[in-house]
């Protein structure tokens, strides 16, 4: 369907486009629709939503007279009798960058988040309610991901055996895990992907998300600290069991979630200069 979504978006956009594998993507998508009718709760509506809208966008861009495309519009007109999208729903499908909605938040205060944000190890006696976790991830799926494919989950653990449990795991959480009120794991799916050599974009995209759900929490009142995940066999395999993780699962990292302790203490952590970090049209002599 993202495949789909790009090709439609294309300057200059070709009249007929994704003939090999359009076919496919409606016989999948007949397949998820047939299964939400059976059992909702075994996938996700609102990406069956969205794969309609845009399945409804491209057969209305893409000209007529290919065999192949005209047999995957036959086969998703017949999908219409099946599934069709809550009348007065907003369209899911591409649109004009003018038509983004537009923030408020200025430089500035983007940039005054930023220095909020710390690393923050000792928290508050005080349950952090799961809605505000909700309502950070929320924000944090929206970071981009390679091909839309969201290849990872976080598991949130508030039980206090539990937190205890699998906080203790990382060496970094070493003399601060006993008062963490919630600590959440980051798991990256290798399973999103067909090739080998795209498994480095699980750490990649549950990084981009992480960072959005950092800032997030700091909007709702919330402070957080990264604890490192070493490449370690034998803790990998004590959070495989643990978790009961399957073998194409990968921790990416944890974070200790919670109310700061107003007299707790916050490393200075002095970052390096933008000469150190950047430079500009830098190649090989």
């Amino acid at each position: 369907i993202h495949r789909l979504e790009k090709g439609i978006i294309m300057q200059p956009r070709r009249p007929i486009f994704a003939t090999d594998y359009v076919g496919e993507t409606v016989e999948f998508y007949k397949i998820a629709i047939t299964q939400c009718s059976v059992d909702s709760a075994s996938i996700d509506s609102s990406e069956i939503e969205w794969a309609h809208d845009v399945l409804i966008k491209y057969f209305a861009t893409v000209e007529k007279g290919n065999s192949k495309v005209d047999e995957a519009r036959k086969l998703f007109k017949e999908c219409e009798s099946v599934y069709s999208p809550a009348k007065g729903s907003v369209s899911k499908s591409p649109y004009i960058k003018s038509d983004a909605a537009k923030s408020d938040i200025s430089y500035e205060d983007l940039l005054k988040l930023s220095l909020q944000r710390r690393s923050v190890r000792w928290f508050q006696k005080k349950k952090v309610p799961r809605e505000l976790i909700d309502k950070a991830l929320m924000i944090g799926r929206q970071a981009p991901t390679a091909c839309n494919r969201l290849p990872y989950e976080y598991r949130v653990f508030d039980d206090p055996v539990m937190v205890k449990k699998v906080a203790g795991l990382p060496f970094g959480a070493g003399g601060y895990s006993h008062q963490i009120p919630t600590i959440i794991v980051v798991v990256g799916k290798l399973e999103s992907y067909f090739s080998p050599r795209d498994r480095h974009a699980i750490y990649i995209d549950s990084s981009l998300a992480t960072m959005s759900f950092l800032f997030a929490l700091e909007t709702l009142g919330l402070s957080s600290s990264v604890i490192n995940w070493p490449d370690f066999e034998p803790l990998e395999r004590k959070m495989q069991k643990t978790l009961g993780l399957d073998t194409s699962e990968r921790v990416v990292m944890l974070v200790a979630v919670g109310y700061a302790d107003p007299k707790g203490g916050i490393p200075f952590s002095q970052k390096k200069s933008l000469d150190v970090l950047r430079t500009y049209n830098r190649l090989a002599e």
